[in-house]
């Protein structure tokens, strides 16, 4: 096997195991009960900031977005459009305003961002999920797979992400891909690996 496969190989495994060892810790600290301080209630949240109106245009409802819906100051969860949040760059407890039209028509709009912090990490793809994650440091962000096929993002590349700067979250918003440089050397050397 090429020099370049086995060394593509090797960073997947050793991204995986990051992986794994994130999720470990995180099952570990949620069993001992101790979980994030700064991990946001968004239910509460929508509940004190939310709101719900009428207007000309039809049902206007005010909530905070989780990384993937937005809640509804009622408790209730609406789908945001994953092309429009990932357009949007949307991270949670940006504040939205949904209108509901008349002719039932969903019509999202972010009316408070809040403030933001840039994290570099690899994306990693987490095989029991089946979907793409982003590893940083100690940290597990999921991602929507709309930003990702967007950016056209595999394995092992470089991504730089919007996370809420003031609390903990378990989703990011994918600000722009870096990706991997593609090892074109025609190497035909091989190694072997024995443990």
């Amino acid at each position: 096997m090429p020099k370049a496969k086995k060394i593509e190989e090797l960073e997947s495994l050793v991204y995986n195991l990051e992986l794994e060892l994130q999720k470990t810790k995180l099952i570990l600290g949620e069993l001992s009960g101790r979980k994030s301080q700064d991990a946001v209630d968004f239910s509460l949240k929508a509940s004190q900031e939310g709101s719900e109106s009428q207007s000309d245009e039809g049902a206007v409802v005010e909530g905070i977005f989780d990384g993937q819906l937005m809640i509804g100051p009622d408790g209730k969860k609406y789908s945001v459009p994953a092309n429009y949040a990932s357009k949007s760059k949307l991270v949670e407890g940006d504040i939205l305003k949904l209108t509901i039209a008349r002719d039932g028509s969903f019509i999202f709009k972010q009316i408070l961002p809040v403030e933001r912090a840039r994290v570099v990490g690899h994306l990693v793809k987490d095989k029991e999920l089946d979907q793409f994650v982003v590893l940083s440091q100690d940290k597990v962000y999921r991602t929507l797979m709309a930003s990702i096929t967007y950016f056209k993002g595999e394995e092992g590349d470089e991504v730089v992400v919007l996370v809420p700067k003031d609390s903990d979250s378990n989703w990011a918003a994918v600000e722009n891909i870096i990706k991997k440089p593609k090892n074109n050397a025609a190497s035909t050397e091989e190694f072997d690996i024995s443990f």
